[in-house]
């Protein structure tokens, strides 16, 4: 097939995607449906939601009478919304009609989050648009968790949908600990039922998460092997290659672990850990998660080794400061911008395979990705075998490839290190990928909870790090500093060592799509 010839057959596969999505979508198109933005003035509002409502928009994924209305307490018109969300709207050529369109349908509303007769006047916007007719609203909290409470009352008390259904998208972070959680919780649970709740984690929006299920139980290669009598242990990376970036009083509030490890990497824990579901249906996902976190101890200080990176004096630009050298960081700050921990889950599956979960900034890489180390090759004739390893690289260069053995080209009887490899850059070119919030707001239209975080599984994954966390703020340990642009601490590399993760150092997965 030509390579004009491949493009086609991918738009085709992507527009008849589009279509089987529309047809499957529950929604109905007559149906108003209004979507708020709380926090619409915010930085998640403009590089986030605006671009991902665009997205959906244009793709005409969404119901054909829906309206944007934002809500904040700035002074703002259409116009000033639009010139700040435009830059991450990845516009494109002949789009300019559209993009008009979709701004027409927006509105803006000014008001306080603490304010009843805001939230009267808020309501009173919804109702005008609505006109008496049956409609469903959606609202997403793009807030600081300290206005959650005040701002969720007053939605539930003045702001409910009249004739259809109400949802409310809640972003992390979901509290700081398990006391704060459950009250969280049990607030939001006073107010609105689990079936109105969407706990949003962007990650488990992301292409390569979400095809965990399928590379696990939609092939007999995988799903007889998955288990402690093959698998050595398996570690889940989060890196990031550059520091906080003047955002240190944010970051310093919450430290790594509550930042990427207690959501996003565990999250893919459970998705690499869990049981067959007995069907793809929200709830039977979500009960195969919490079973997994039910087996799972909570987190000890002997398991983790917690970093803080320092500027390198030989580096350039941000290379030279260090986190303490960000002047938004508290002076002599011990938060850690760099954890590894070992957990067990202690069940029959898994017992004794250590799950490795590592996440950091100012590291040598971005990179996120699972990575599951088999065991070693009994009665090794050849004398140099490495371990297989299957690697589901979530991003950037979204790929799945298995590193196995095989026999060197040429006379002589070796060995080397080789892959097979599906990079969807290669494979899907041209095929845009969703982002995950784009997949995540349409789901939250839809009505399908798969991928948002159940009340239950949030307890669990609280309870697992709460006393690990206190920990550290009560005897603040002084993190072990790494420089900036390295692989992190060399204690990182004795924990992983121990926990039966074999390093060799001799392969390296090469991007295909470089030239």
């Amino acid at each position: 097939m030509t390579d004009s010839g491949r493009v086609m057959e991918l738009v085709n596969l992507w527009e008849s995607g589009l279509s089987m999505l529309k047809e499957s979508m529950n929604q109905d198109d007559e149906v108003p449906h209004i979507f708020v933005v709380l926090g619409a003035s915010g930085d998640l509002a403009k590089k986030k939601i605006y671009p991902t409502l665009w997205w959906l928009y244009k793709d005409g994924l969404l119901p054909k009478k829906t309206t944007f209305v934002g809500y904040a307490r700035s002074v703002m018109s259409i116009d000033e919304l639009r010139k700040r969300a435009t830059p991450y709207m990845k516009l494109k050529d002949g789009q300019e009609e559209k993009v008009n369109e979709f701004f027409k349908a927006n509105r803006y509303v000014k008001g306080s989050y603490t304010d009843d007769a805001a939230f009267e006047n808020l309501n009173g916007v919804l109702e005008t648009i609505e006109k008496g007719q049956k409609a469903n609203r959606l609202f997403y909290l793009a807030l600081p968790p300290s206005v959650f409470k005040d701002v969720t009352t007053h939605i539930k008390g003045t702001c409910m949908a009249k004739n259809g259904w109400t949802r409310v998208i809640v972003e992390k972070p979901f509290g700081r600990d398990l006391e704060s959680s459950s009250e969280l919780s049990t607030h939001l649970a006073g107010l609105f039922s689990e079936e109105q709740l969407y706990r949003i984690d962007h990650y488990l929006g992301k292409e390569m998460v979400q095809n965990l299920m399928v590379l696990r139980f939609g092939n007999r290669i995988f799903s007889p092997i998955w288990n402690r009598d093959n698998i050595a242990s398996i570690i889940i990376s989060f890196k990031e290659p550059f520091g906080t970036q003047g955002r240190g009083g944010y970051f310093d509030e919450f430290g790594i672990i509550r930042d990427v490890m207690q959501n996003h990497l565990l999250q893919i824990l459970c998705l690499t850990a869990m049981e067959k579901p007995s069907s793809t249906n929200a709830e039977d996902i979500r009960d195969e998660k919490v079973k997994v976190l039910k087996c799972m101890q909570p987190l000890r200080m002997e398991d983790v080794v917690l970093g803080q990176y320092v500027g390198d004096p030989e580096g350039e630009g941000d290379a030279r400061e260090g986190y303490l050298d960000d002047p938004t960081v508290p002076k002599g700050s011990v938060t850690p911008t760099y954890a590894l921990a070992r957990f067990m889950v202690k069940n029959e599956r898994w017992d004794g395979v250590p799950f490795i979960l590592r996440c950091g900034k100012a590291l040598n890489e971005r990179k996120a990705e699972v990575r599951v180390q088999f065991r070693d090759v009994p009665g090794d004739i050849f004398g140099n075998v490495q371990r297989n390893e299957l690697v589901i690289r979530v991003q950037p260069n979204e790929a799945v490839y298995v590193k196995l053995m095989t026999k060197k080209p040429g006379m002589q009887f070796g060995t080397e290190e080789t892959e097979l490899d599906l990079t969807y850059g290669s494979r899907y070119k041209d095929l845009p990928l969703p982002d995950a919030y784009e997949r995540l707001i349409l789901d939250v239209f839809c009505g399908s909870q798969i991928h948002f975080v159940r009340n239950d599984e949030l307890a669990e994954a609280w309870r697992i790090f709460t006393p690990l966390l206190h920990e550290i703020e009560e005897k603040k340990p002084k993190p072990i500093s790494y420089k900036y642009g390295s692989r992190g601490p060399a204690e990182a590399d004795e924990l992983t060592s121990k926990s039966n993760f074999v390093f060799t150092g001799t392969y390296k997965w090469s991007n295909p799509n470089k030239l």
